[in-house]
Parts: structure tokens; C-alpha cells; sequence
């Protein structure tokens, strides 16, 4: 009997105009938007790539150290490029957000221009992605396709009809929800499966092993949220008893589910949770490193006028070079650190301060499947919150990295300023390290899941708890 149904349901979905507007939808939206994604793409890899190659060309660090001079403290000596993710194909997420690199000073870490900076208006209309074609265009296809699955027969007075030749009545709204859905979701895949058969003949690599995995995942992830809000429709036509009444009420509660709730969260999150703007770190630290350096050379003039005083004259000798390393040494060495913890403290604090934000935002802009879509399909695609935090955490150690080996030893330039010495500390081996970028660290799929696995859980939870829901008010109506 509900195999008989359900085949009834898709005929009437299929003879439907619903189903002949679905289909064109997908055959023009999905591969079209794969096909330009994925020449964006190509243009980011060039330009990542060109950057490296001019990045490599250049070594002020180097050049100044090996002359004897020590860097101005806000030159970017060295510099962290953000390397463009294949899977952005998919889910355009952070990646033409994030900052195009990480520039290495002496006053800390300072960062590259986005991509949008440079980009045309068309970025001001939003990005078009599959992301964003499953979270807006195809959650709203759903509802119009269930939204009189049950206010319309109702309506019309066929359910009276159907009901009255003893048919159990979970049996009917099953066969409703999966017939319907089974109808939505063949174009889907049909068209996705299209898509990715041209991006194959555009040269995509879609058979390494990771991509496909995540691919796969992908897709496993949108028929789910597609499947959240089938039963929202199909919730909503069996507390109604007008498809008109139904359609309205489903179009009002998309707008706040898809296009508000998930804003709102983060809107709270500011007010809720407010913190310093990265600029005001950076600012805060540059005073802290000048007047440092003002105080460590006030110390040693002063021991550079001790030594005169019991010399007479102060000439640089090699004895005189030898007695101010030796006093300055101690010295170096408390400034280097208390910068190091008033840096750490600083650092420590506005991390502290954008968790607690970012956590609060989350939170709330959870109470949507959308957020959850979102948060989850970005992290598949790497390019979501994963992808920032191990950006920022390579660009935080490659810095330590330069503040251990070069940047906390600048004090001795002074010393070598006075004494006239030249350095020549460096080798070749130094200059090529510091010229090449840390390796970049990828997530697996076993990662990403555990980082996200809230959000597919909410999924799961959104729809059980919404077909419940239906299926308890249908099981009580009156007919």
C-alpha cells in the first residue's frame, strides 16, 4: 500500500509545472556554477602562485642583516601566502575573505588585502556557489513543493475521501514526504552528477582520493538539509487548512530561518560579547615594543658612559667591544622576555576576547539548519573556520619561529652599531630557510568531522524532531 502511494505522489509531482521548472533550474543553475567556480579558481591558483615566485625573489631580512643594519620594525620581511582550496569549486566559504597573506616584522604580524578588496561590484550581490544554490534556492523549492502536500487536499476535500477507505494515516503522510522528495531530489542529482562530469573535462582533479571523499559527504549533507525543509512544508500544510494560508506562512518562515536567524546570532554575539579590533592589538603591541626599545637604549648609553667614565675616553676596542657584550648581555636578555610575556599577554587576551565572541555567534545562529549547513559544508570544502584557525595558527608559528631565530637578537644591533662591527651571522643555509614559507597543514576528513560533527548532528535532530512534530498533529487532526 505505500509503495502504491508513493508512486501516486511522484506521478503527480512529475505531471506537475513545479517539477518542469525544478528540472530546468538545476540542469542551468548547478553546472553553470560549477563551470565558472572552477575558472575562478584557476585565476586564484595563477595569482598564488605568481606571489610565491616574487616573494622568493625578495629577502630585505637577509639583505639588511648581511649589510649590518637592522630592518625598520614594520618591513615585512618574510611572508605567509593563503593557498587557494580546490574544493572552493563547491563552496566558496572564507577563501576570497581570509587575507591574501601574513607579513612577518619586527612589530609583529600584519596582513595582505583579501581578494575582495580588488573585486568588482558584482561581489556587493552576494556569490553564487553550490553552497549557497542548496541553502536558498533549493530549501525554498522544497517548501513550494510540500507546502499544500496536506492543506491542499484538505481544502479541496480529497483527504476525506482518501482517509475514508481505512488508510492508516502515518502511511499516507509517508508517502507524501517520501514521494515528494524522491521526485525533488532525482533532477538534483541528475544535474550535480552533470556538473561534475564538466569540471572532469575542464581538467578538476575529482578523482584524488580526498576530494572525492569530500565530495561525496557534500552531497550526503545537502540531501539532508534538503530533507529539513521538506518536513518544515510538510509540517506547516498539516497544522493549515488553505494551501494560500500554507504558502504564506511557509515564505515568512523561510525568510527568518534562512535569510535572518543566522545574521542575527553574530549581530547579538558584538553586543553581547564585545572586543578589540585586530588593528588595535597591532597598535598596542608597537607601543610596547618602542618603549621598550627606548628603555634598553637608555641602558645602554648609560653603560656605554660607564665604560668612558672608567677608561677616560670611550674608544672602541676590542676590550671595550668585549666589556659592553658582557654587561648588555643580562640586560638583552630581560628585555627580550618581558616582551615576549607582555606580547603573550596582549595576544592572550584578545584571543580570549574573539572565542568568547565567535562561540556566542555560533551558538545562537545555530537555532537554524541553515547555520549548521553552512558551517559544516564550508569546513568539507576547507574553506570555513578550520581552514582560518590553522591559517592563522601557521602564520603565529611561523612568526615564533622568526622571533626566536632573528627578531629577539636585533638588540644586538646596537652594540654592533656602536662597536662599527659588521654582522655576519647568517649563511646561505638561513637565507633559503627564510625565504621559504612553513608547510601547510591539511585537515583530514576525520578532523573535519569531529570539528564539525555538531552541525550534521543538528541536522539529523532537525528533521526527526520535525517529522515527529507532523506526524503527531496529522495523527490528532480532524478531519
Amino acid at each position: 500500500m505505500l509503495v502504491t502511494l508513493i508512486k501516486k505522489e511522484m506521478m503527480h509531482h512529475v505531471l506537475s509545472v513545479r517539477f518542469v521548472a525544478l528540472l530546468v533550474m538545476c540542469l542551468l543553475l548547478i553546472p553553470l556554477t560549477f563551470s565558472i567556480n572552477y575558472s575562478n579558481y584557476r585565476q586564484r591558483q595563477v595569482s598564488y602562485q605568481e606571489s610565491l615566485k616574487l616573494a622568493s625573489s625578495e629577502a630585505p631580512l637577509v639583505r639588511s642583516m648581511l649589510s649590518g643594519e637592522p630592518p625598520e620594525p614594520t618591513v615585512e620581511v618574510s611572508k605567509l601566502f593563503l593557498k587557494p582550496s580546490p574544493l572552493s569549486v563547491f563552496v566558496n566559504g572564507m577563501e576570497e575573505v581570509l587575507p591574501s597573506y601574513f607579513g612577518m616584522t619586527r612589530n609583529g604580524i600584519t596582513q595582505g588585502a583579501p581578494a575582495l578588496a580588488s573585486a568588482t561590484f558584482s561581489y556587493i550581490l552576494g556569490q553564487l556557489d553550490f553552497l549557497f544554490l542548496i541553502s536558498n534556492v533549493f530549501s525554498l523549492l522544497a517548501l513550494l513543493f510540500t507546502f499544500d502536500a496536506v492543506a491542499g487536499e484538505k481544502e479541496t476535500g480529497t483527504i476525506r475521501i482518501t482517509l475514508a477507505n481505512a488508510l492508516p494515516r502515518d502511511i499516507f503522510l509517508w508517502s507524501k514526504l517520501i514521494g515528494g522528495y524522491l521526485v525533488f531530489v532525482a533532477p538534483f542529482l541528475v544535474s550535480f552528477i552533470f556538473g561534475l562530469l564538466v569540471l572532469v573535462w575542464q581538467g578538476y582533479p575529482l578523482g584524488e582520493p580526498e576530494i572525492v571523499g569530500r565530495v561525496l559527504v557534500l552531497t550526503f549533507v545537502s540531501l539532508l538539509y534538503i530533507a529539513v525543509f521538506f518536513v518544515i512544508g510538510l509540517m506547516i500544510s498539516t497544522y493549515l487548512d488553505t494551501a494560500k494560508t500554507s504558502l504564506i506562512v511557509t515564505f515568512t518562515l523561510w525568510v527568518f530561518v534562512v535569510l535572518i536567524a543566522p545574521r542575527v546570532g553574530f549581530l547579538a554575539a558584538k553586543v553581547i560579547a564585545p572586543m578589540q579590533t585586530e588593528q588595535s592589538i597591532y597598535m598596542e603591541k608597537t607601543v610596547l615594543r618602542k618603549n621598550l626599545a627606548k628603555e634598553l637604549e637608555h641602558k645602554k648609553f648609560e653603560t656605554l658612559r660607564d665604560i668612558a667614565t672608567g677608561q677616560g675616553s670611550i674608544t672602541f676596542t676590542g676590550e671595550t667591544q668585549k666589556e659592553l657584550t658582557e654587561r648588555m648581555s643580562p640586560i638583552e636578555e630581560t628585555y627580550r622576555l618581558k616582551l615576549q610575556n607582555e606580547s603573550g599577554k596582549i595576544n592572550r587576551k584578545y584571543q580570549r576576547e574573539k572565542r568568547r565572541q565567535e562561540f556566542i555567534g555560533k551558538t545562537l545562529s545555530r537555532v537554524t539548519p541553515t547555520a549548521s549547513l553552512i558551517y559544516l559544508a564550508t569546513n568539507l570544502a576547507r574553506t570555513g573556520n578550520m581552514k582560518k584557525n590553522n591559517y592563522f595558527q601557521e602564520a603565529e608559528h611561523y612568526y615564533s619561529q622568526l622571533d626566536a631565530e632573528y627578531f629577539s637578537k636585533m638588540s644586538n644591533y646596537l652594540t654592533n652599531y656602536f662597536t662599527g662591527n659588521t654582522i655576519t651571522s647568517l649563511n646561505l643555509g638561513d637565507e633559503e630557510r627564510l625565504r621559504l614559507p612553513p608547510a601547510p597543514t591539511a585537515t583530514s576528513l576525520a578532523d573535519t568531522f569531529h570539528h564539525a560533527f555538531i552541525d550534521l548532528l543538528l541536522l539529523c535532530f532537525f528533521v526527526v524532531i520535525l517529522t515527529t512534530v507532523a506526524f503527531l498533529k496529522f495523527l490528532r487532526l480532524d478531519i
